[in-house]
């Protein structure tokens, strides 16, 4: 199983930028599918971004397209998540989470759950107005 640690979380001024890491203890070429969410206190995890093995497609939600990027290196074995302000104002936590199953992706399958099989520990980030 390829394990996932989040790194880069802190706070952020309003309009400000953070960029988010994840290692992978794989190569990142074979997580099939690679997922971020968040998670504000009291509400569900949310799906924030994702993007496929070879870095050629990428899926953003709806509220962070144009601000948020996602990308990885697979030298280094890390995805990222880059964000822009206004990220969120309030505290989330951010996880990484890793596809491995090689099927197809239609629709908005990237953002489910049920999609994904290995998640981070999470790091926070607290975005202020």
């Amino acid at each position: 199983q390829v394990q996932l640690v989040e790194s880069g979380g802190g706070l952020v001024q309003a309009g400000g930028s953070l960029r988010l890491s994840c290692g992978a203890s794989e190569r990142t070429f074979v997580i099939w599918l690679a997922g971020w969410f968040r998670q504000a206190p009291g509400k569900e995890r949310e799906f924030v971004a994702a993007i496929n093995w070879n870095g050629a497609s990428t899926y953003y939600a709806d509220s962070v397209k144009g601000r948020f990027t996602s990308s990885s290196d697979n030298a280094k074995n890390t995805l990222y998540l880059q964000m822009r302000g206004p990220i969120y104002e309030g505290t989330a936590v951010y996880y990484c989470a890793a596809g491995m199953r090689e099927e197809p992706i239609t629709g908005t399958d990237y953002c489910a759950h049920d999609k994904y099989d290995q998640w981070g520990q999470g790091t926070q980030v607290t975005g202020h107005a």
